[in-house]
This record gives structure tokens, C-alpha cells and sequence, in this order.
């Protein structure tokens, strides 16, 4: 049996629907019912229910705004940076090996090689760098399981979603019997607001820049496959390979609604600049 936190979440649901399809009995908990950020809580759950794995997908992102309010500060830190550790003690006091997701968000900008030389970029919306990763994409390389975290409050500047994820793996690495699991914007053809795809087809404008993606649920099957097949436990970035262009992503979208037959669905702006 395997108990799954965050069960009624983006990411949740998509392991709920995968687990399910590979015929795994689980348990979805979800706060509502049964409030496993409570230490004791969730100590007596496992030490009774005796699981063989445990997935935590709960996670808090809060809202787009680039200054989150006190409270959404609050809630981020708590969902995203003290339950991962409250759940490392809980699972190693009652031997639960357990995976945790984690994110790409951690990692800003790309290893990029020019005149010779490779330095890590930051800021990938440059006019130069746009045409040289038109012309040699091969030139831009992401980052590896190796490579400390470059967008974390110990590298700042940083999003606070980003430095509470960073912190969390800091804490729990060490842990044994833990994978750590890093997507980077997850998105689905599901409309979910927390769908990256979803939500950037929403936006009048877009600055284009260059980034890595998860498609969730092929995301989601790479991480189970990590367990099922023992892998070594510890970290791993579960990103699709490669990279796009936020102004190429927009052209698609923009000729995949094109294509689209006429009642098939509300269309969706999405320009670049």
C-alpha cells in the first residue's frame, strides 16, 4: 500500500491517475480529511498503516505576483520547506522509503558556450542569446543533479516559492531512503490554473526567453519507474530534455488553435515580445 499526500493537488492528481493505471493500491490524503501536517498525525498513520512507499506532492505556489503577501510567505514556507522535514523524521522513525517533489525552479538561467568558453547565464531574454540558441541550441545546457541550486535565498535574487523549495532539499538530502524529484513547469492539456501551459496562453503579453518544461504526467511515470525499479535513492532532475523558446511555444499554441474546428473550445491569446 502507498500513501500519497497531497492527493487533490495539480501534481497529486496526476500521480493519483497514474498509481491507479499501474493497478497500486494507495491511499489519497488530502488535508481536509486528515491533516498530515501534523507530526503526530502522521507518525501514528504510518507506524499503523505500515506503507510500503509514500509520495508527498502537497506543495504551495501562492499567486503570480512577484512580492507574495505575509500570509502567502507563510503558507509557502510551511507547505513547501517545514512539512518536507516533518515528513523526512516521520518516515525514517518508521523506516518509509518515500519520494518528495521537489522543483526545477531552483535553477536559474543555462550553462551557455561561446568564443570557447562556458559560463552559467542567468537571464536568458537577451537579443544575442535568443539568436544564438536559434542557431545552436546545442550550445545551452541545464543543469545536473551536481550543480548546487543558483535560485535559493543562499543565492539570491530568488522567488520565495523557489528559496522555501531549495531549502527543503538542503534538509532532507541527506535522508535516507528519500527521492527528490525536480519538475520544472509542469503543464498538462488539462485547463487547471496551475497548468503552466493553461496559464501562460492567458496572458496578453509574454517575455520571450528560453526555458526548460515537464510534461506531468511523463514526468510523473519517470518518477514512479525510479522506485519500482529501485533505483538508487537521492536526487534527480525529471525535466523533459532540451528547451523552447517562450515566443516559439506561443507561435504553436497559436497555430494549434488555429487548427482547432470551429466549437472545439474558446480560444486562448498568447503573443510574445
Amino acid at each position: 500500500m502507498i500513501v500519497l499526500l497531497g492527493a487533490s493537488g495539480f501534481i497529486g492528481r496526476a500521480f493519483a491517475g497514474e498509481l491507479r493505471r499501474r493497478g497500486h493500491c494507495f491511499i489519497p490524503l488530502t488535508r481536509r480529511a486528515f491533516d498530515y501536517t501534523r507530526f503526530n498525525f502522521l507518525f501514528d498513520y504510518l507506524r499503523a498503516t505500515k506503507p510500503v512507499f509514500l509520495v508527498n506532492a502537497a506543495s504551495y505556489e501562492g499567486s503570480a505576483e512577484a512580492r507574495p503577501s505575509a500570509r502567502e510567505r507563510e503558507r509557502m514556507m510551511a507547505a513547501n520547506a517545514i512539512l518536507p522535514q516533518m515528513i523526512a523524521r516521520a518516515c525514517l522513525m518508521t523506516k518509509t522509503p518515500w519520494g518528495h517533489v521537489s522543483s526545477g525552479s531552483v535553477y536559474c538561467g543555462a550553462k551557455v558556450s561561446s568564443r570557447g568558453k562556458t559560463q552559467i547565464v542567468r537571464h536568458l531574454g537577451r537579443a544575442d542569446l535568443l539568436r544564438l540558441f536559434t542557431a545552436y541550441p546545442e550550445r545551452f545546457e541545464g543543469f545536473n543533479e551536481l550543480d548546487e541550486p543558483n535560485f535559493s535565498f543562499r543565492q539570491p535574487p530568488c522567488s520565495f516559492f523557489s528559496g522555501a523549495k531549495a531549502l527543503a532539499e538542503e534538509a532532507i538530502r541527506d535522508f535516507s531512503q528519500c527521492y527528490l524529484w525536480r519538475l520544472r513547469l509542469p503543464f498538462n492539456g488539462r485547463p487547471e490554473p496551475c497548468n503552466w501551459l493553461w496559464r501562460m496562453a492567458r496572458q496578453d503579453q509574454l517575455a520571450d526567453t528560453i526555458n526548460s518544461f515537464s510534461h506531468l504526467e511523463d514526468c510523473v511515470k519517470a518518477c514512479l519507474d525510479l522506485w519500482e525499479r529501485r533505483a538508487a535513492f537521492g536526487l534527480y532532475n525529471v525535466t523533459n530534455p532540451g528547451a523552447l523558446t517562450m515566443g516559439r511555444i506561443a507561435a504553436e499554441t497559436q497555430r494549434s488553435l488555429r487548427a482547432r474546428p470551429r466549437g472545439a473550445g474558446s480560444a486562448c491569446r498568447a503573443s510574445a515580445r
